[in-house]
């Protein structure tokens, strides 16, 4: 009778169905072990039906909901605490800190593109025009304006003139009204300092797309006589990038914005380089150090994620709360955190908090440049 009793017990963990093997990763086990202690799979032979399926789904769920939780509020409300816990050997109770960065940075992201994917409506992306090769500007002096105009780069705009009056070689291309333009050869290129040939290079390529309005860099550079590499292409091609950043900056911005979290992770590990200078007194490791920069910027996203519903929906998208956030409660978070991480007096915090943001500062402004060159030469 009681044998009729335990087959038909419905459970996975009934005794019935307990294993001398994990089926997992074939750990020995005990008929009293429940879980295998090697891989934490549960110690069944049951076959799976679909009361378990959905039990072990919910279950999956729940225990994914309670770190989630414990992570969010941890992060928001104890800054510091939650790295200290973490390296301290809490790390079931936390969401993996890379895992939940890359996380809620995309959230962020995606939710800022509700607010501004309308916009990418209005973007003309299409580089062919009907005619693309006799459209011409009336002479050489409004060209170089506008070459001024764009770049306000007049003492180059200088040493490229004298280079032209002074070469031996050059391309003489006759455009509206008979005006002659001379452009430099791929041989006057040579003949300049190799640190200086791309800005030379790109700032004719403009002067020479700006009078004729050529679009296919394979027609200008035959029209130049200039190689038709890829060097070339790619440079010469950067004339419609700059073209639509001035047609559409702001779809330009939204696109360097979400590139801002894979900016700040792969130069999180330059930012832990610094604390663990900072801080090489303590006990922490460069790791350790790493994990606290990323918990800082899980609690930046975090919070702007936040606060994106009542900007969006109550401020007309204005974004106050965020800015707020991020001016005058960030730089007190980020401060806490040092404090409640690290363990250093009020004083000593106090100045390397300021030591730290001024480093990051610097180290940011350079930083964003190389970020912001790479991101508009694949725009």
């Amino acid at each position: 009778m009681s044998s009729k009793k335990l087959t038909k017990e419905k459970s996975r963990k009934a005794t019935i169905y307990k294993g001398v093997k994990c089926l997992n990763c074939g750990h020995p086990l005990e008929l009293t072990d429940n879980f295998c202690s090697n891989c934490s799979q549960i110690n069944s032979t049951k076959q799976l039906s679909i009361n378990d399926f959905f039990q072990e789904f919910l279950s999956s769920i729940f225990t994914y909901d309670s770190r989630l939780r414990y992570t969010i509020k941890d992060l928001l409300f104890k800054p510091g605490v939650i790295t200290r816990n973490y390296v301290a050997g809490q790390r079931l109770k936390y969401a993996n800190p890379f895992r939940f960065y890359l996380s809620i940075s995309i959230i962020y992201f995606i939710l800022q593109s509700f607010s501004t994917g309308s916009d990418s409506s209005n973007i003309d992306l299409n580089i062919n025009t009907p005619d693309n090769t006799e459209i011409v500007s009336e002479n050489l002096d409004s060209a170089l304006v506008n070459k001024d105009n764009y770049f306000d780069s007049k003492s180059f705009n200088k040493e490229l003139d004298s280079i032209i009056k002074n070469k031996v070689t050059s391309t003489e291309i006759t455009i509206k009204n008979d005006t002659i333009v001379t452009y430099l050869s791929e041989a006057d290129l040579d003949t300049i300092q190799w640190t200086n040939r791309i800005v030379e290079r790109f700032f004719l390529y403009r002067e020479f797309y700006n009078n004729t309005k050529i679009k296919n860099p394979v027609k200008a550079l035959d029209s130049l006589k200039h190689p038709i590499n890829r060097l070339n292409k790619w440079v010469y091609s950067k004339n419609e990038t700059i073209d639509r950043v001035v047609e559409n900056p702001e779809n330009f911005f939204n696109f360097l914005l979400k590139k801002v979290p894979f900016f700040l992770f792969f130069f999180a590990p330059l930012y832990s380089f610094f604390f663990w200078i900072m801080y090489s007194m303590k006990k922490y490791n460069y790791m350790e150090h790493l994990i606290f920069i990323f918990h800082i910027f899980s609690f930046v996203f975090l919070s702007g994620a936040i606060a994106y519903f009542p900007d969006y929906f109550f401020l007309g998208d204005e974004g106050y709360i965020s800015f707020f956030i991020l001016i005058f409660i960030g730089p007190f978070y980020f401060y806490k955190a040092l404090r409640n991480f690290y363990k250093q007096s009020r004083i000593l915090t106090l100045f390397k908090f300021t030591l730290l943001n001024f480093i990051f500062f610097i180290g940011t402004t350079l930083a964003s440049i190389i970020f912001f060159s790479a991101t508009a030469a694949t725009y």
